[in-house]
């Protein structure tokens, strides 16, 4: 398998085409996401046509890109495509440890200027489409991009600032594991996600994880705003398939 490094929106027909191809998957209103993850949802999934935000946090390298790779996991395993726009560290060797199909993935670096038709031409033929936000997008093509994939059936997940998204995600803490006394390496994270959002995700949530994940996995359910459990405190273990191994190369950018 090899990811498709694509390189300004001419060279997006040949893989749109493909891509809109008919899915096994395609017609499921809500794409699936890691069990662990559900709960930040609320439909439970990535529901087609929504607008589903991550925050980029501060410092930028908060844990937010492992997020990412989270959402697509399963969606990817269940035969949806995906790409990711304007992250030129996105890496295909994490995208496939974590269990993203390498040949639906399409990686665009650097967009440039053509961004905004970038992110159009894959909405119109790719189920999840990741896209950093730059800095100038105005409201009005936010705006736009959004509405598109409410038209297309395209789930549209910006990473960065993005207002007006049906949920946005945010990994708020996060503290590493695997160092000892003076030795030892970081082999993965536990992290605080917080999701707040309009509608039926208008009630704040937030939840523990292990990013990247693990066999067991931790979720602790908070109170809207009060930031304690709304219930007696409890810490549950849930037993979560581990994602499969295979390890792909991308293709040539």
């Amino acid at each position: 398998m090899a990811g498709r490094m694509v390189v300004g929106s001419a060279a997006l027909a040949d893989l749109v085409r493909p891509a809109s191809a008919p899915d096994p998957a395609g017609g499921h209103r809500v794409l699936p996401v890691r069990a662990e993850l559900t709960g930040l949802l609320p439909n439970r999934g990535l529901r087609r046509g929504s607008t589903v935000a991550v925050g980029a946090g501060q410092p930028r390298r908060s844990g937010a890109t492992s997020l990412i790779l989270a959402l697509l996991a399963e969606a990817s395993r269940a035969g949806s495509w995906c790409a990711v726009v304007g992250v030129p560290t996105f890496g295909a060797g994490a995208a496939a440890e974590a269990g993203i199909a390498l040949d639906r993935l399409a990686l665009v670096p650097d967009p440039g200027p053509e961004w905004p038709t970038v992110v159009a031409a894959l909405i119109d033929g790719v189920d999840v489409v990741v896209t950093a936000v730059p800095a100038t997008v105005s409201a009005s093509v936010a705006t736009r991009l959004a509405a598109r994939a409410r038209q297309r059936g395209s789930v549209l997940v910006p990473y960065g600032r993005w207002d007006g998204a049906d949920v946005t995600l945010q990994v708020v803490r996060g503290v590493w594991q695997g160092l000892g006394a003076g030795r030892g390496r970081l082999r993965r994270r536990e992290v605080t996600v917080s999701a707040r959002g309009r509608g039926a995700a208008a009630r704040p949530k937030e939840i523990k994880v292990w990013l990247p994940g693990d066999e067991l996995t931790r979720v602790i359910p908070r109170s809207a705003g009060l930031g304690v459990p709304s219930v007696a405190p409890s810490r549950r273990l849930r037993v979560v398939a581990p994602p499969a191994r295979t390890l792909a190369a991308a293709g040539p950018a």
